[in-house]
């Protein structure tokens, strides 16, 4: 007895028709067989558009969502978590989802909670970083993969460590229709008594159909009656690209060959009646595609199909569809081979024939009624298997990571952008740019990390024997980088190592204290305590001028580090007192109810002013309670709708009032925000707090809006950020640092929690 499909409601999610696409064109195909095979059932479709203006879709797509619209994902995420269709058919392909490689959809995933089965359309045995992150993630989030050859199958063991068990091998669908000679079809198209060769489908360079007009000058030539017939337009992003250029350029070697008269360009998109008629009339498919991994095409299949011989490149679906000499393969890039070919079949009719109706047979099993019966299948077998696990199974990410998760420390990249000087401003991806030189802000930052990683009660790499040397070249800079006779540290130094200003920015010269200060108090090398001391003493009166409630917070972050080093420095003491009353005076007159902060704009940097009074509070309860209450509103305004971790954007900030901006997004917003947190954890020991170190932190490792993670675990360096589209691939000093940093606070509080007694010792 024949059992019902246990999924009643079922939404189909990808592109879909009208789009001018080959995914559209599937989505629709498996949509209708679904359906017919299972009349039932509730399917509906959630549709990604290329275009505002949206296009004009039939009912049964409920859901719309823009192609470069991250929100959109988010919002159509939510709106299927709410409809909780029994299953979630999604049709994958990098180009037609937003985000690098696709990775919008990913978004849009973390927010469902039904069963999903997705079916990849392009499987890359070598993908590239973000290809990499999207495969994975969408491996993680799916119940089922779905593939349309064995090939595919193998390249998820091999390649992404996919178990067999959760893959299904489901061949594309086609049409039925009958096994037909070719003569009525040639008389409706005016192509009587021609030997008709055929490649249908979007045009674009990656078809290779200028290696087949190369091959028609020698099969002319042994076939006068021979036509090579090329249908289909443009593909609509290629055309906004470069318009026609690649059509005209087919067209021009077809005259400079002397074959214009031989070869027949339809330039229009091939609907389901224009291809049952011009495959009709087709003796020889040719398929003369440039990539090797193209893992399925649904041309090749429709052709097949359809009974008719076939001359192909061995990419990856050829050379399974074709095996067993269903059809004809030929090298890359060869015209000679496909003319030899296409010659031999048509020298040989009855070879031409036996090819044409073994094709036929072969693909019964392929028919779309048969391929949706695969698919119900597939998609009780997730259902069954969602049932099977834990009901937090599909949670995006865990509420309290458990400890002992972070991130090993590397420090390849710190080591690549430090010369004998110091350690450079930028990079071109992870190389040195040596034209925007160094700078004291970044050398400050270097010089903390060595006496974090130092002091570390946690393995850390080879590299650590080298932090003596590098806290060596950092403090150099600083020290440099101090100019006497104004009692202010200069920031920006080019390659030749001329300095560009008499002294630098306020913040930079906070920063150049906090380094200073804790090189006076935690520095293993008495050399290095010495001079750092004496740095910070020289360079400490001057901030009493300055006006940057940053700078005097960077400066209260190096008071209290000298503190530890001289503990009844009346100076230090004096100025730590007046710069702690700035901060809350600049409180008093900023904050009320709905706005509780130091500044009417929420700029960078900005969990620093709180982590400044939070550290400051534990002599001062009102500049605890400034600090704690301002950084629980920040952390508020820094959560995202889906729960992570979303800093303020440099473009713009947030005014008071005003819209707050979302990108792009800073290393230094999540790594300020960790040190604050962990600072309140310190003071308060509420787990909140906790909990916010570790959600800003994980903002690094990919919980953020574009799904990515910023930091580089081979090398430990981190991008320079989110922009509204794509991560910055540029590994700097500032936002490698700013990880490292993170991580080396973060590891070592979960390392005090973890051994307390050895810590306190």
């Amino acid at each position: 007895m024949k059992t019902k499909p246990l999924s009643r409601r079922i939404t189909f999610l990808g592109d879909y028709v009208p789009r001018r696409c080959g995914i559209a064109t599937f989505t629709h195909s498996l949509f209708e067989a679904v359906a017919a095979g299972h009349p039932d059932a509730e399917c509906t479709v959630a549709a990604v558009s290329d275009r505002p203006e949206s296009y004009d879709y039939p009912p049964q797509v409920r859901i719309e969502f823009q192609q470069p619209d991250l929100d959109s994902y988010r919002a159509a995420g939510r709106e299927l978590a709410r409809c909780q269709p029994d299953v979630l058919c999604v049709q994958h392909e990098f180009g037609i989802y937003g985000g690098p490689a696709g990775s919008h959809l990913i978004a849009l995933l973390k927010e469902v909670r039904m069963p999903v089965v997705t079916t990849l359309h392009t499987v890359l045995r070598e993908p590239d970083a973000a290809q990499r992150h999207v495969m994975d993630e969408l491996a993680r989030l799916s119940d089922r993969l779905v593939v349309m050859a064995a090939q595919g199958a193998q390249i998820l063991k091999d390649t992404y460590g996919i178990p067999a068990s959760m893959i299904d091998v489901i061949p594309h669908g086609i049409p039925e229709v009958p096994f037909s000679g070719t003569r009525d079809f040639k008389q409706r198209l005016g192509l009587a008594g021609q030997r008709v060769l055929l490649t249908f489908g979007l045009i674009g360079p990656g078809k290779g159909i200028e290696h087949a007009i190369r091959a028609m000058p020698e099969i002319v030539a042994r076939h006068p009656e021979a036509t090579y017939v090329v249908l289909g337009a443009t593909h609509p992003h290629l055309i906004a690209r470069e318009g026609e250029k690649y059509r005209a350029s087919l067209e021009q070697l077809a005259a400079d060959l002397g074959v214009a008269d031989r070869v027949i360009f339809h330039d229009r998109y091939a609907t389901a009646d224009d291809l049952r008629e011009f495959i009709g009339a087709t003796d020889i498919y040719l398929t003369p595609y440039l990539n090797e991994a193209q893992i399925t095409s649904g041309a090749l299949a429709q052709v097949f199909g359809a009974g008719r011989a076939v001359v192909s490149t061995p990419y990856w679906h050829a050379r399974e569809l074709l095996a067993d000499d269903l059809g004809v393969l030929v090298p890359f890039r060869d015209p000679a081979a496909i003319a030899a070919a296409v010659n031999g079949l048509l020298d040989d009719p009855a070879a031409l024939e036996r090819t044409s109706r073994r094709a036929y047979e072969a693909s019964r099993e392929t028919l779309w009624p048969a391929v949706a019966r695969s698919y119900l299948e597939s998609f009780d077998r997730a259902k069954t298997s969602r049932r099977d696990r834990p009901s937090n199974f599909h949670s995006t990410w865990p509420q309290a990571p458990e400890p002992g998760k972070l991130p090993p420390v590397r420090l390849e990249h710190l080591n690549r952008m430090t010369d004998g000087t110091g350690i450079y401003q930028h990079a071109i991806f992870n190389v040195p740019n040596f034209h925007e030189g160094y700078c004291t802000d970044d050398n400050a930052r270097a010089f903390i990390l060595c006496h974090l990683l130092d002091e570390a009660a946690v393995p850390v790499p080879a590299q650590k024997a080298n932090l003596d040397l590098l806290a060596t070249r950092y403090l150099a800079f600083l020290a440099a980088a101090f100019h006497g006779s104004t009692g202010r540290f200069r920031n920006f130094m080019n390659h030749e190592r001329r300095w560009l200003e008499d002294f630098g920015s306020e913040d930079s010269h906070g920063r150049a204290l906090w380094a200073v200060g804790s090189g006076a108090a935690r520095s293993r090398n008495e050399g290095h305590r010495r001079l750092s001391a004496q740095l910070f003493e020289r360079g400490l009166p001057a901030v009493l001028s300055f006006t940057s409630p940053r700078s005097w917070a960077f400066a209260l972050l190096g008071s209290h580090e000298f503190e530890k080093a001289r503990p009844r420095h009346p100076e230090n003491r004096a100025i730590r007192d007046e710069l702690v009353e700035r901060l809350l005076a600049r409180w008093n007159d900023c904050a009320d109810d709905t706005w509780p902060w130091f500044e009417s704009c929420v700029t960078y940097d900005n969990a620093r002013l709180s982590q400044a009074l939070i550290l400051s509070g534990r002599n001062h309860p009102r500049a605890l309670e400034a600090g704690l209450k301002s950084l629980r509103w920040l952390a508020g305004h820094q959560h995202a709708p889906a729960g992570h971790f979303r800093p303020i954007g440099s473009n713009g900030f947030h005014e008071k009032d005003g819209e707050r901006a979302v990108f792009d997004q800073q290393p230094v917003e999540a790594q300020a925000m960790v040190a604050a947190c962990l600072e309140a954890f310190r003071a308060t020991h509420d787990g909140f707090w906790w909990r916010e170190a570790r959600r800003a932190f994980e903002w690094f490792l990919g919980r953020n809006d574009l799904g990515i993670p910023l930091h580089d675990s081979t090398s430990g360096g981190c991008r320079d950020g989110l922009h509204h589209d794509r991560p910055n691939e540029n590994q700097g000093a500032e936002s490698t640092l700013a990880f490292q940093l993170a991580l080396a606070e973060l590891t070592a509080e979960e390392h005090a929690l973890t051994h307390p007694l050895r810590s306190a010792s």
